[in-house]
């Protein structure tokens, strides 16, 4: 509980710095809402040019982008310190400072930074979620609405799990890898669409080794009634928690590669 008062406390304090300068943050935001709603408007050509995609149609393939926006932005949102802040504070020697301090060293990378910009790219991600679930006329009941809880929430840890990865890469390489961003963005771009609709390589890719598939798109077929694998009712529930499991597999990762650290002396 006391860690979680110390990242809510960090997360209002970055909040703060960054309306400091209000219209520089209105300016980077509406950025933000142009580029997140051009990434829309190739999902409405799709739509129109096409009736459907194998067995989805146009109003299920809003639902998906929205679950992946909403998702995907929510942990670039509250994890930027791993993907935006780590790698610098390797090549500078700021590392060094976090492990003379009593916290664990992931809690402060953590709480070292916050993007509230990307709030106008979940609210387009939210604005496709409801207008795919009304189109695809989804009736909600309370354990639809649970799975989809679930889903974003779980897939919130996977994405921080996937930049784990950059992380621990980092500390070996010095600098960031940029291959990894095959998995992160990449997955993002792929991953806004159902994984059936790709290639047998992409969806073990997309279903192994960055389970986006077993996090999002199985629970978001379950509740759009058209089960993407055949798999029963619960195993809809029980997939997403590849999530959570990838995050706390990377966390080990992550501490073990800090052994490999060179302090700079700073």
């Amino acid at each position: 509980m006391d860690t979680l008062r110390l990242y809510i406390r960090s997360m209002g304090l970055l909040l703060k710095s960054h309306l400091q300068y209000p219209l520089s943050f209105a300016v980077q935001t509406f950025a933000q809402l142009v580029m997140e709603g051009g990434e829309l408007l190739a999902v409405i050509l799709l739509v129109k040019r096409f009736d459907h995609l194998n067995q989805w149609t146009g109003q299920e393939l809003y639902f998906f982008f929205g679950l992946m926006s909403v998702t995907f932005y929510i942990a670039e949102c509250f994890g930027r310190g791993i993907t935006g802040s780590f790698p610098q504070m390797v090549r500078s020697g700021h590392l060094d400072t976090l492990l003379l301090r009593p916290r664990g060293v992931l809690t402060q990378v953590i709480c070292s930074a916050v993007d509230p910009r990307r709030i106008s790219c979940i609210a387009v991600g939210t604005a496709s979620l409801v207008a795919g679930s009304r189109m695809a006329q989804v009736h909600w009941t309370a354990g639809k609405l649970l799975l989809l809880a679930e889903s974003i929430l779980c897939g919130f840890w996977l994405v921080l799990g996937l930049f784990l990865i950059e992380a621990v890469l980092c500390i070996h390489s010095v600098k960031s890898i940029e291959i990894t961003n095959a998995l992160t963005y990449g997955g993002r771009s792929a991953c806004q669409y159902p994984v059936d609709a790709f290639p047998r390589p992409l969806r073990l890719l997309f279903t192994v080794i960055a389970p986006f598939a077993l996090v999002m798109h199985v629970p978001a077929s379950y509740i759009l009634a058209k089960p993407i694998f055949g798999w029963p009712a619960w195993a809809a529930y029980v997939s997403p928690l590849s999530g959570p499991a990838l995050f706390l597999l990377m966390a080990l990762c992550f501490g073990r590669a800090l052994g490999f650290y060179r302090s700079t002396g700073s």
